[in-house]
């Protein structure tokens, strides 16, 4: 049997808002998708402790504090130092279309803006997923 798609989401940095995470956290499950959710107030760290110790195929950041480019770059070197690269992250928020490209540029999975449909970010996810997944032994 193979195994289900497991997803960090996590907030990161002060940004207290976590509608939007709890609402792709639930259109995740809904789909079958194995969520972890971790809440507010996460340090990079903490995030990508969490994909290590919970065998993530991905991690979700929702932000709206407008610390994208540091919170995206930070959970990136961290995710380096732990030997993350099949872990794919993606984010969702208020993020200017110009730092989009920049995170891209970076590693960033897709970013998705308000009012994309959650039926678009969960497709996205179990895409990158089931093209990156290596076969277990």
């Amino acid at each position: 049997m193979e195994r289900k798609i497991r997803v960090i989401i996590a907030k990161a940095g002060l940004d207290g808002h976590d509608r939007g995470a709890k609402v792709i956290a639930a259109a995740f499950r809904d789909s079958g998708i194995e969520v972890i959710y971790l809440g507010l107030r996460q340090t990079p760290e903490m995030i990508v402790e969490a994909a290590l110790q919970e065998d993530a195929d991905a991690i979700g950041i929702s932000i709206l504090s407008g610390a994208h480019m540091t919170v995206f770059k930070k959970i990136l070197e961290v995710m380096k130092t732990k030997n993350l690269d099949n872990v794919l992250l993606f984010g969702g928020g208020i993020i200017p279309k110009e730092d989009i490209s920049k995170l891209k540029k970076l590693g960033v999975g897709e970013l998705f803006t308000p009012g994309t449909p959650t039926t678009d970010t969960v497709e996205y996810v179990k895409k990158w997923v089931n093209e990156h997944r290596t076969l277990e032994v």
